[in-house]
């Protein structure tokens, strides 16, 4: 069973993609909270299609959000720009339908308040933190190719290199693995948003040579299998094609497929949330666990319930690849991290307008930017207990 062959597929997509889009937006009205506000609730959701995009949700802040300007300030950054794209920053609709907090949920998360005294978790629910050692960010190789062919989409139509793309793609990486390592790409596809004014043969020649090739280096062999734009046309994309709507890329916010997933959507949610602040602590203990040397693949549950600090359950997976005993290495968990959501949120210092990055390419791994759940601070400390 070691040296089965298998093939595991992930996928991503752009900033452009709708349901992205609408991620942005709930991010970028939560950071522009934060930054007049460091205990603002956000449980926003955003909702896109033809000429219109609708925010609503529950919040409450002490500062002011003016929700007309962080949405076309946000649809320009990503590239919806031009009226001839279907979807533009200066003309589309947008409907505000944002009010405050229920006090229910507030009593049970805020410290001193409700049953518990301490803060609690600021809904139930479970979540997974993932590593392994197949990339140098700790990230499954199928997952990390498919999000740097996104983001390589962008930035060679940001950088006018090829300017007939637009803002929409996805990306597919197709990865034969000989028991759990890597051993080479099978199989790449790309959806390229494009203008009527590029030949399908010349899209797809370009995307080879300047965004496939440069990403994939020496995984690149002449036997991967390429569907580029497979149905030939890719000219209506964006929300005028696609409705978008926040909360709808779990799995490639998160692991593209590698490992479980607990179902809780990040985007738009204060970090008082469970979903996203126990989600970014199980992170930052599986990749310190695989950083460490301890194991080779990690994957960690935590569970909650709504008003209550401390988890209901952890849970440790290392696949037969973990060099201590299960029960010895969930102790180390407790005595080493922060796993009630006031210690989480204090530790990585969560309270910081860093969420809008987070919702396109992904939240974990990323190497374009410092996210406080990657860091590897803890390594040295957990190798002591390496027998």
């Amino acid at each position: 069973m070691a040296d089965q062959k298998r093939l595991f597929t992930s996928e991503s997509v752009t900033e452009g993609h709708p349901d992205k889009v609408c991620d942005q937006i709930s991010d970028a009205i939560y950071d522009e909270m934060l930054k007049q506000d460091r205990d603002s609730r956000s449980a926003v959701e955003t909702f896109v299609t033809t000429g219109l995009v609708m925010v609503g949700g529950e919040v409450r802040t002490k500062g002011y959000v003016d929700i007309q300007s962080i949405v076309r300030r946000t649809l320009k950054r990503i590239g919806y720009d031009q009226s001839i794209i279907g979807f533009c920053d200066t003309d589309v609709g947008v409907i505000n339908a944002i009010h405050e907090q229920s006090p229910d949920i507030a009593q049970g998360v805020d410290e001193g308040k409700g049953e518990h005294r301490e803060q609690g978790a600021g809904d139930q629910g479970l979540m997974f933190g993932f590593a392994c050692d197949e990339t140098p960010e700790l990230m499954p190789l199928t997952l990390s190719l498919a999000h740097k062919l996104t983001k390589k989409l962008a930035e060679v139509r940001k950088s006018g290199e090829l300017d007939y793309l637009r803002p929409d793609g996805k990306s597919q990486v197709t990865v034969e693995y000989e028991g759990d390592q890597p051993n080479k790409v099978k199989t790449v596809v790309i959806a390229a948003h494009h203008s009527e004014d590029i030949k399908t043969e010349d899209l797809r020649q370009d995307i080879k040579e300047k965004v496939i090739k440069p990403v994939l280096g020496d995984w690149y062999n002449e036997e991967i299998k390429f569907f580029i734009n497979a149905t030939g046309r890719f000219v209506l994309g964006g929300p005028p094609a696609d409705t978008g709507l926040t909360g709808r890329k779990i799995i490639v916010d998160t692991y593209g497929g590698v490992g479980a997933h607990g179902g809780g959507a990040f985007s738009g949610k204060d970090v008082s949330k469970v979903d996203r602040s126990a989600s970014y602590v199980a992170r930052y203990i599986a990749k310190n666990i695989v950083g460490a040397g301890i194991a080779s693949r990690c994957e960690v549950q935590l569970a909650y319930a709504i008003g209550v600090a401390e988890p209901v359950s952890i849970m440790l997976n290392t696949f037969g690849t973990g060099k201590i005993e299960n029960g010895e290495l969930v102790e180390l968990v407790k005595n080493n991290f922060p796993l009630k959501p006031a210690d989480i949120i204090e530790h990585l210092d969560l309270k910081q307008p860093i969420y809008e990055k987070t919702a396109a390419y992904g939240h974990f791994g990323r190497t374009d930017v410092e996210f406080p759940w990657e860091k590897l601070d803890k390594v040295d400390e957990l190798k002591k207990n390496i027998k």
